[in-house]
């Protein structure tokens, strides 16, 4: 898709814009980033991160790296943070640095992709040399937990593949759609509503933080 709209919008958030181009070089540029810092196929990666145009640019670039994503939301108790920080052994913890009071102590690497881009921006902006396959995983999304402890569930890029595939081959999303993200992402139908759009040329929107409360954007 970039290749095809490099200059067309890929996705908003408040008064801040990206483009398709713009989108996958910051991508890039955190996928080698991570590559150096060991992150290669089913490698888990922590994103506690509220919604943003960094968002969109962590989830991709995890995925660009090989790695698969695990969203902590920030909004979650400490002890359930604390708790999916143990069990999923992340090394690398993605973040912004508003929020690392909130982050329980943890033995990960603590990356604030605010605070520390300029770092990451050293990185080469070209499309790293793919290395994840179909079964790879893609996310370790945590369930809710109301029957007993939260346990991560995986997917990999072969099922979220045939996913979105569907849901193009029904929905036939264009360049002049708009696409709402609201859901948390620590929901899975958050992911569709991520890459969905972005695979199609669409316009992918962002709601503010919290925005998912807000009845206005049902309306």
């Amino acid at each position: 898709q970039v290749k095809l709209t490099p200059s067309d919008v890929a996705v908003v958030f408040e008064d801040r814009e990206l483009t398709y181009q713009e989108l996958n070089q910051q991508a890039n540029q955190l996928a080698h980033y991570l590559r150096r810092e060991g992150v290669q196929p089913d490698v888990l990666v922590g994103i506690c991160m509220e919604r943003s145009l960094l968002m969109v640019i962590a989830l991709l670039g995890i995925i660009k790296a090989g790695g698969a994503y695990v969203p902590l939301d920030p909004a979650y108790p400490q002890s359930r943070l604390a708790f999916m920080l143990e069990d999923s052994k992340v090394e690398i913890l993605l973040t912004q640095e508003r929020l690392l009071l909130g982050i329980p102590e943890t033995t990960a690497k603590i990356v604030c992709l605010d605070r520390d881009w300029a770092n990451i921006a050293k990185e080469s902006a070209n499309n790293p040399i793919k290395t994840a396959t179909s079964e790879n995983l893609v996310y370790t999304i945590y369930t809710s937990g109301s029957t007993g402890m939260p346990k991560g569930a995986m997917n990999t890029h072969r099922g979220v593949c045939n996913r979105l595939v569907w849901m193009q081959n029904t929905y036939q999303l264009t360049s002049k759609d708009r696409v709402l993200q609201k859901t948390p992402f620590s929901f899975d139908v958050s992911v569709w509503e991520f890459f969905w759009p972005l695979l199609t040329g669409a316009r992918l929107v962002l709601a503010k933080p919290e925005g998912h409360k807000d009845s206005a954007y049902l309306v």
